[in-house]
This record gives structure tokens, C-alpha cells and sequence, in this order.
């Protein structure tokens, strides 16, 4: 009898593994903490689908999409028109959270978050502010006694949607950025050292007196770090939360482009925080594997209805949920998935 029982439940394994569906997926680390969540949670949902998730970075998302080694990308920085030219199907861009990327920083005896004006963040990057007792950063700062202390800048080493998130409003509020720099998920950085991933750049700054870097806003949150307010496009000077962040994308949700590729860092309002984004899954327009659409196009339908619900049950995570006019407009889209 026990050799039935083991036979009877080796069988009923073997005939659940027929129909399981594995999908892999790679890119973006910034929204890494909220699809390993709501992966989990489809998957409970429906056992029988599982997807992979990597967190390599966006750029890694958009080389192993194109190359064809993954089901789908994602990425924080929405494809460029050539990266999509050099793609056998077309990708479609399914908007998934809202999120900030925040300037976080290791400076020892300081009582309260500090302060940055655009042109002094800019500045610090450039490797031309190189103290943190530097009289511009004092002038943001009445009354808190900076340190004689090197700074030392700290960026992502990797291809980074973040990266790209961060550059992207330096490039917009700074000309020399713009013309010395630029905007990418990889630059070449005039100054610091590189870490891998976000989880690499927070755990060095966390590590290293006198530090400063970027990361996704949840990473900052998961390891107690301080990081600072941001002087925004009317003059306010905000930290990043969920209501900030919102406020950002509300003139985006307005005039959304059909295709979701939009910028909204340094976006106009006195409410919106100026370092914030969309990010994005890379969807194959064209699947070929019957079973595997089903399955993909079942999470997109379950992440931009029941996967809202939850980051907005969450606000500890640090994402906020799509505005419901961007919810409704990638839905339909969902339909071009042939």
C-alpha cells in the first residue's frame, strides 16, 4: 500500500510538473522588491505559473530581451528608439509603480536630513564640490555643523535604469551635466566609485564616512539611512514619499504617450518630487509559445488591478501605485500582445 501511495503521488507530481508554466524574466533592481512580491503572490494564486525574476539592472533587462534568453525585460528607463530597431518583435511598455530615486549620504554627527538645491547636487557629482563643509552646501544647511570631510561619491558600476532615472534630471537641471555627461543607464562619471545594483551602492554608502549616492527610495527605507530633501522645479523643497512621487507623474497621466515612454524628473507642481519615475516590463508583442502568452498576460491583468491594491495596502515599500487613467491605458494595450 505504501508503495501505491508513493507510486500514486509520484504520478500526480509528474502530471502537475506537465503543466507548469516557467517564465523568465530580468532587469531593473529599483523595482525588484515589489515584483519578488508580487510574483510570489500570483504564484500562490496560480500554482501552476512561475515566474523568474533576476534583478540585474535594467541595462541587462534590454541586452537579454533582445538577445532573446529571457520571456521578458524590465527597466526603469524606457527603451531608446535604436534599442528597439535592433529588436526581432517589438516590445510594448507596460508602466508597473511609481517610485523616487533619493540622494542618500554617511555624514557622521548631523541631527537633521540635510538639504540640496539642484545646481549643488550637480556640482557634487561633477567632482566639483569635493567637502562637506563647502560653503554652498552650508548655505542650504543654516544651522547644521558640517564636517571637514571628504566626499565621496558613490554610483552604480552596472548598466542602470536608476542610474539613467538619476541622470536624467541632472542632465535637466544642470548644462554642464548635460553637455560633460549626460543621461544613460551607464555614463562616464566624472568622479567616485562604482557599486553594483542598488543594494551595492546603498550598503557602500552606509559603510563609507563622507558617502553620497543614489538609490531607489525602498533601499534607502530597508537600511535606516538618512537621505535628503531636493529643491524641485517651483523652488520647494521636498522629500521623497508617495504623495511627492505622485504628484510627479500627474501631468504625465494627463498627456501619457500612447507607447508610455515618458520622463518625469524635475516635472512642474510644488508638490512633485523632482527625481521620480515609471518603471516598466518589456513585453514581446509577439508570443510565440501559446501557454506562455496565457500566462503573461495573465499577471499583466492581475499586476494593473490586484497588484495596485497591494502597493497601495503597502506604502512601507516605498512604490506608489500607477495613476487609474495609466492603469486603464496599459490594460487596453494588453490586447496588442499577439
Amino acid at each position: 500500500m505504501k508503495t501505491l501511495s508513493a507510486l500514486g503521488l509520484m504520478i500526480a507530481m509528474c502530471v502537475t510538473g506537465a503543466h507548469a508554466q516557467k517564465i523568465t524574466a530580468a532587469g531593473a533592481t529599483f523595482p525588484a522588491p515589489i515584483y519578488e512580491r508580487w510574483f510570489q503572490a500570483f504564484h500562490k494564486i496560480h500554482p501552476t505559473i512561475e515566474i523568474n525574476y533576476q534583478a540585474i539592472g535594467s541595462g541587462g533587462g534590454i541586452k537579454q530581451l533582445t538577445e532573446g534568453t529571457i520571456d521578458f525585460g524590465a527597466s526603469d528607463m524606457p527603451m531608446k528608439d535604436a534599442q528597439i530597431s535592433a529588436m526581432k518583435i517589438h516590445p510594448l511598455h507596460f508602466p508597473t509603480v511609481l517610485g523616487g530615486v533619493v540622494v542618500t549620504y554617511n555624514v557622521p554627527g548631523l541631527s537633521q536630513d540635510l538639504k540640496f538645491t539642484p545646481d549643488v547636487l550637480a556640482d557634487i557629482f561633477l567632482g566639483k564640490i569635493a567637502n562637506w563643509n563647502d560653503g554652498r552646501i552650508a548655505k542650504d544647511n543654516p544651522g547644521v555643523k558640517l564636517p571637514k570631510l571628504d566626499i565621496l561619491v558613490v554610483h552604480r558600476s552596472d548598466s542602470s535604469g536608476t542610474t539613467f532615472v538619476f541622470t536624467d534630471y541632472l542632465s535637466k537641471v544642470s548644462s554642464e551635466w548635460k553637455s560633460k555627461v549626460g543621461a544613460d543607464t551607464a555614463v562616464k562619471w566624472p568622479t567616485g566609485s562604482g557599486a553594483g545594483q542598488n543594494a551595492g551602492v546603498a550598503g557602500m554608502v552606509k559603510q563609507t564616512e563622507g558617502a553620497i549616492g543614489y538609490v531607489e527610495l525602498i533601499y534607502a527605507l530597508s537600511n535606516h539611512m538618512s537621505y535628503g530633501w531636493i529643491k524641485n522645479s517651483a523652488g520647494v523643497f521636498l522629500k521623497a514619499d508617495l504623495k511627492s512621487v505622485t504628484a510627479a507623474a500627474a501631468g504625465a497621466a494627463k498627456n501619457m504617450p500612447a507607447d508610455f515612454r515618458v520622463s518625469i524628473t524635475d516635472a512642474p507642481g510644488k508638490d512633485a518630487y523632482p527625481i521620480s519615475t515609471f518603471t516598466y516590463l518589456l513585453i514581446p508583442s509577439q508570443i510565440k509559445d501559446g501557454a506562455k502568452k496565457t500566462a503573461i498576460v495573465s499577471f499583466l491583468k492581475w499586476m494593473l488591478t490586484e497588484g495596485q491594491k497591494d502597493v497601495a495596502a503597502h506604502p512601507d515599500l516605498g512604490y506608489a501605485p500607477l495613476p487609474a487613467s495609466v492603469s486603464a491605458k496599459a490594460t487596453k494595450q494588453i490586447a496588442e500582445i499577439k
